[in-house]
């Protein structure tokens, strides 16, 4: 039996109501019409959405059937190398898709330390497993804040229809 690593970028999507997460702290501002508070405004993050990584994973367990040896090794899953986003894009492209929405970046004393630039290479699962991300971030973004502003009251079914639409992209 063939073991394979797999690790992918900072995950969003609808569902997610984690506190200390960028978006769902983002969709409980927005929700509530508060301003996102942001920490780390200028921080760069391999940001894509849920679909895209479990695709990946799916693809790799898929390719491990078929050849154990050959692909028993690890994996990157992110979005393309020229689309790592900052947290204040994030931010603002939330606010545009959501419709309406403001940001604070106050001076935090005491905030935990955070690496101001996370990076994916993600090279090596697009050559060997054929796979790439779906969506750009942009599209990630929206996609998950069409979940919260207009799938959270009918989660399963919106969830749903965003898997299959994902797969029919």
């Amino acid at each position: 039996q063939a073991i394979a690593a797999a690790r992918s970028g900072n995950v969003i999507g609808g569902g997610d109501w984690s506190g200390n997460r960028l978006v769902p702290d983002i969709a409980r501002a927005l929700i509530a019409n508060d301003p996102v508070v942001i920490r780390n405004p200028q921080s760069v993050r391999p940001w894509q959405h849920v679909l895209d990584p479990l695709n990946g994973y799916l693809t790799l367990a898929a390719r491990l059937a078929e050849d154990p040896i050959k692909y028993a090794t690890g994996y990157n899953f992110g979005p393309q190398p020229n689309d790592e986003r900052t947290v204040l894009d994030m931010v603002e492209l939330a606010i545009e898709n959501w419709g309406e929405g403001s940001f604070e970046s106050p001076e935090l004393k005491n905030k935990p330390h955070e690496a101001g630039l996370l990076k994916l290479a993600i090279d090596k699962a697009m050559h060997e497993l054929e796979w790439k991300p779906r969506f750009t971030s942009a599209e990630a973004v929206q996609w998950t804040v069409n979940w919260y502003r207009d799938g959270r009251d009918i989660a399963k079914d919106y969830t749903t229809r965003q898997i299959e639409e994902f797969f029919d992209l």
